[in-house]
């Protein structure tokens, strides 16, 4: 859980609440300062402006989502045994994330989505996806078919797939239950499983890396 101080954390709660009602365009810091119970000026002693509290806003979810691999239990043997089981296992806490906090998932959704985030994105400091990275690691080394794939359009695939999915749950289009989890990884798994076919001698090929996910 990524710690700041009291009125900085009811800032960015404020304006992830206000984005959600307002939309990314429509939120104003005014909204903002009366969600937190600041007034705009004290907004301002924290944020210089609307654009880097809501960057903020974003790394600070971001970060939340990150956190859900640091504390995953990962059976290094079940890569190989069972593959699409060990993508579920990976992928069902962190579905389960973004459907439990949904005021995040729509406002995640909404930047990612903005004439923003581009620019944040080339320079933004991603390293506590440590986990993460980690374990896709350890899957190309087992899954010849897996490097194939630019890294960027796997990531794209999962993330886009999980949190879009995610945001309908949020807002009411689709049920919050074990049908849909399960639907929505059908669909997901559909698109890996014809690279996950592991090549010889890859669970000892698999150890190192996994070795430091656990």
């Amino acid at each position: 859980m990524v710690k700041l101080d009291d009125t900085r954390t009811r800032i960015i709660s404020a304006a992830i609440r206000a984005v959600r009602q307002h939309g990314l365009e429509g939120v104003r810091i005014q909204n903002v300062s009366s969600l937190a119970g600041v007034s705009s000026g004290a907004l301002y002693r924290y944020f210089e402006s609307k654009e880097k509290l809501l960057e903020e806003c974003f790394t600070y979810v971001d970060r939340q989502a990150a956190a859900i691999f640091d504390q995953l239990a990962f059976d290094s043997h079940a890569i190989v045994a069972d593959p699409v089981g060990a993508v579920r296992s990976l992928w069902l806490p962190y579905f389960r994330f973004w459907v439990a906090h949904p005021d995040e998932t729509v406002f995640y959704h909404r930047i990612r989505d903005s004439a923003l985030f581009p620019e944040y994105d080339r320079t933004r400091d991603i390293s506590y996806f440590g986990s993460f990275v980690c374990v896709v690691q350890a899957f190309r080394q087992v899954f010849p078919g897996i490097r194939q794939i630019n890294q960027d359009l796997l990531w794209l695939h999962v993330l886009t797939t999980t949190v879009l999915y995610a945001k309908y749950v949020a807002e009411g289009v689709l049920r919050a239950d074990q049908e849909t989890e399960e639907t929505v990884f059908q669909l997901l798994a559909t698109g890996l499983s014809g690279y996950l076919r592991p090549e010889t001698g890859c669970q000892k090929a698999a150890q190192p890396c996994l070795a430091r996910c656990e």
